[in-house]
């Protein structure tokens, strides 16, 4: 029996996984988010200990025998937050989460110290990554600074607690900005330009590598027969990725969540930061992975329902599969956006407007904006070499059918619907966990999900789409100022 542990920004989520790769229990716990600054985005890390706990023991009430027998615990979660510890390992200050973007001023600064880092870490830095928060706390906090340690991202502080390592596994530590993610080795220059060493940072181990036991006393209070391993494990889309059998060069899928993610398995280090692409490590041994994202995706579906005064499902509802596009187009950068632009402060629009646009024109407008930002994702990637042939489709807008067509023919790619519900970054973990108790291949443990359908392109819809797509990125470039957020 293995456990996966998904710490995400709103839950802790916890899932029993059997030997045959069934879910046997679930318990999920919410968490809250402090803002104490415009900008800023904090969490307490008790609060995920507390979580823990709770999952746990909801775990035990109603599945004490699955639970006892867990030989293996998997962690996934959040990325790039940063936990910093003194030196008796005591939090010094509440996590700074990776939606927090006070650090804008400090990635110009990271860079300018560091002027390889796109070449060596992969990415653009973003307030959203770990290292340029330091240089916030170095800069605003320096007492605290001084006072750090450790730097911990949320899942390997979990992990200390749980264990007592200092121990973080490579698809985690590729949102740092400290990696160097084709050597797989923290960076001693981009450690250096944040004024830490190797001194501060947690041992290197592959995610389905053991990182651990578990504490025994720990191991006695959830009621198991002896303390399980704990593996490496994986940051969140690394983790979902390994839940999906994502492991091999090709293979791909698309998260409609609230962002929107299209990720692609590579072979080796492809950095491509000119469109905004992240390259990281994944969580299987000499394999990366590629990401393309665009910020509001079933967010945009979630904002129009709110305007227009309906719930999603009946908004979708309102439209069948289309034959034409829409008339209207939609820009959905309602909080800026990531792959290709990396541009926090351009925003959406609705464009081509007439007397004849109803509300099932602008719904379809929506899902289609959102398909077209998608088709940027996939352009990015392909311009670093990256050629994606088909994807899984997950995430909450993948029970819109409909959408799922709209996207196949605006990227001109097959896209498979899953005959279940996935249980995302928990089922991953668990999968990871196993790997490490039992040294198995990865392509042994991870088996596909069964898959309900392959939805194709339409080939008319995607010539159309063709040309849609033109005018939608020319609505972009020609937009400038128009297309700021009114208050920069």
């Amino acid at each position: 029996m293995f456990l996966g542990l998904d710490y995400g920004t709103s839950a802790v989520k916890a899932l029993l996984v059997d030997g045959e790769q069934r879910a046997v229990g679930s318990a999920s716990v919410a968490l809250s988010v402090s803002r104490p600054a415009p900008g800023h985005s904090e969490q307490d890390p008790e609060a995920w200990w507390q979580a823990t706990l709770d999952a746990v023991a909801a775990l035990r009430r109603e599945h004490g025998a699955a639970l006892a027998a867990v030989s293996g615990i998997g962690l996934s979660g959040q990325m790039h937050g940063a936990v910093l510890l003194d030196a008796s390992g005591a939090v010094l200050r509440p996590a700074i989460l990776w939606n927090d973007v006070r650090s804008t001023a400090e990635c110009a600064a990271f860079e300018r110290a560091f002027p390889e880092s796109r070449q060596v870490a992969g990415n653009i830095a973003m307030p959203g990554f770990t290292a340029p928060k330091l240089l916030w706390v170095k800069r605003h906090e320096p007492a605290l600074f001084a006072a750090t340690r450790t730097v911990l991202l949320p899942k390997a502080w979990i992990r200390y607690r749980l264990t007592g390592e200092l121990v973080e596994e490579m698809s985690d530590a590729s949102g740092t900005l400290w990696l160097d993610v084709g050597a797989r080795d923290w960076s001693d220059a981009a450690l250096d330009a944040t004024g830490l060493d190797r001194s501060a940072m947690p041992r290197l181990v592959e995610g389905n590598a053991p990182a651990g036991v578990l504490r025994p006393e720990i191991a006695r209070s959830w009621g198991m027969e002896r303390p399980p391993v704990v593996a490496g494990g994986a940051g969140d889309n690394a983790a979902g990725a390994v839940g999906l059998s994502a492991i091999r060069p090709g293979d791909a899928f698309v998260s409609l969540g609230t962002s929107g993610v299209l990720f692609a398995t590579t072979d080796r280090f492809r950095p491509y930061p000119a469109a905004a692409v992240h390259a990281f490590c994944h969580a299987i041994p000499a394999t990366w992975h590629q990401m393309g994202v665009t910020l509001s995706a079933a967010a945009s579906l979630a904002w129009w329902a709110g305007i227009a005064g309906r719930d999603e499902a009946a908004l979708l509802g309102e439209i069948e599969m289309p034959r034409r596009p829409a008339q209207a187009l939609f820009l959905p950068y309602l909080g800026g956006e990531r792959t290709p632009h990396n541009d926090g402060m351009v925003r959406g629009a609705f464009a081509g407007l007439s007397y004849d646009t109803d509300r099932a024109a602008l719904t379809q407008a929506v899902l289609e904006g959102v398909a077209f930002s998608m088709r940027d994702c996939l352009d990015a990637l392909a311009a670093s070499g990256t050629t994606v042939e088909g994807a899984d489709v997950i995430g909450g807008g993948s029970r819109s059918r409909t959408w799922i067509a709209i996207i196949a023919s605006a990227l001109g790619i097959p896209l498979r619907r899953l005959a279940a519900g996935e249980h995302g970054g928990a089922f991953g973990a668990a999968r990871l966990a196993r790997m490490a108790v039992t040294g198995e291949a990865p392509e042994l443990v991870c088996t596909p999900p069964e898959r309900e359908e392959t939805v194709l392109p339409d080939p008319a819809l995607a010539d159309a789409y063709a040309a849609r797509i033109e005018r939608y990125r020319q609505l972009h470039a020609a937009g400038g100022n128009a297309l700021r957020a009114l208050d920069s």
